[in-house]
């Protein structure tokens, strides 16, 4: 079993790397090298703007290279909770920038000839308990009323036909999602921004940003400095860098997957026949999938810990159990790969873009973030050339989390919440 992501281990590794020296002047610093910063650069490059990708490891290392490979639409929270906190008419324009996520990723699949396995096979959201039915049921009514006609409900009685298990309750299903593989997405993005002249050094953490006495902002790496006009921070959980402001504002939480070995058809076509995106409605929430060579993901909020090999190792012995749970035949497979990645996730599990300070950042996907951060990435290249009113997320506030100045050591309590929430409800 390899302690690393599927996704990084079977992607070609990224071979654009800039032999240029770190230093001299760019129209745009971009801090990261995930599906934000690759996006990003790739847009800004189309522009013709000189972009310089400064990455603390290599390019989608750290969220973007250890997910689940879903590009789905959709919030995480409930479209009916959304519309009664926000209004209707906010949380529909919210709900379609989702959508646009998933449309971009396509769009750039297509243009840019990457080979990712993209395919629009949709999202089953599975009901956890008989009430969890119900709750489904009476968002997906005003899903398909409001926002998203192309949404269906699955009944206990018809749910046989799309996942072969007891364990579910019903579901709804979101049409217009899709899966890929991301690893090779990200690395694909990155390749098509190299090519139209966007400089990426890896292994650069920027440890030093200031304003610069004449305009535009002074980047420091180890490995040199950079004048930039303009910078964009795509960097959501670092621990690298001047970031504090961001730090106390994200909560970086564990996700952890498990892979299986190759199965059969046979096998794929009893558990997921329509190879659909699976997530349940539980707060400590399983999801999983059918991987281009036909393997299955199994994923989750198995611990609320940090990830680290001993972490990922106690988290992928639980997630074995859950899948056992769902899929009692496939108690005795296989796993290939166990691995874990940090969440950047915020107080109400919505992103945040917008400017401080004259530096520019999108980030606080809170685990829905491979249409998102390659939407954001996009839109922030519009914000800087002078459109911020193309950022859905330009009016709301983002206080810090109170008690939150460095390592969350509150994690353990939020899990043992989410935990009773979930024996609860």
């Amino acid at each position: 079993m390899k302690l690393t992501s599927y996704w990084l281990d079977t992607a070609p590794p990224f071979s654009g790397a800039s032999k240029e020296p770190v230093a001299g002047k760019a129209d745009v610093v971009v801090i990261g090298a995930g599906l934000t910063g690759a996006s990003a650069a790739l847009a800004l490059a189309k522009k013709g703007a000189r972009v310089v990708v400064c990455e603390a490891e290599t390019v989608g290392n750290a969220a973007s290279g250890r997910n689940g490979g879903m590009c789905n639409n959709g919030f995480a929270q409930d479209y009916a909770a959304m519309s009664a906190k926000l209004g209707r008419e906010r949380a529909t324009q919210l709900y379609h920038s989702f959508d646009a996520g998933v449309d971009l990723v396509e769009r750039l699949v297509r243009e840019e000839g990457i080979d990712c396995s993209f395919a629009r096979t949709g999202k089953l959201k599975l009901a956890a308990k008989p009430e969890h039915f119900d709750k489904l049921r009476r968002t997906q009514e005003l899903l398909a009323a409001e926002a998203d006609p192309q949404t269906r409900i699955v009944s206990p009685a018809d749910l046989p036909a799309e996942l072969g298990s007891r364990r579910y309750f019903g579901g709804m299903i979101f049409e217009k999602s899709a899966g890929m593989h991301v690893g090779r997405f990200v690395t694909g993005l990155a390749e098509a921004a190299a090519r139209r002249g966007a400089q990426f050094h890896q292994h650069t953490p920027v440890v030093g940003l200031r304003r610069a006495s004449g305009g535009g902002h002074e980047v420091v790496t180890p490995r040199g400095r950079l004048h930039a006009d303009q910078v964009l921070i795509a960097s959501g959980i670092s621990g690298v860098g001047p970031l504090g402001w961001f730090r106390r504002r994200i909560v970086p939480v564990g996700a952890f997957i498990i892979v299986t070995e190759p199965l059969g058809v046979d096998v794929l076509d009893r558990i997921l026949p329509r190879r659909r995106m699976a997530t349940d409605t539980k707060n400590l929430v399983n999801y999983f999938r059918i991987t281009p060579d036909n393997r299955l993901l199994f994923g989750g909020r198995a611990r609320f810990a940090v990830s680290n090999p001993r972490s990922d190792l106690k988290s992928g012995v639980i997630l074995q159990r859950a899948l056992a749970e769902v899929f009692p035949e496939l108690a005795k497979v296989r796993i290939d790969y166990c691995w874990g990645g940090m969440v950047d996730m915020t107080r109400d599990r919505l992103p945040r873009a917008g400017e401080r300070n004259g530096v520019h950042y999108s980030m606080g996907y809170s685990g829905h973030g491979t249409q998102m951060s390659t939407y954001m990435g996009a839109v922030m290249a519009e914000v800087m050339g002078g459109r911020p009113e193309l950022n859905p997320w330009k009016d709301f506030d983002w206080p810090a989390i109170p008690g939150h100045f460095g390592p969350p050591w509150f994690l353990p309590l939020v899990g043992a919440w989410y935990r009773l929430q979930d024996r609860l409800h």
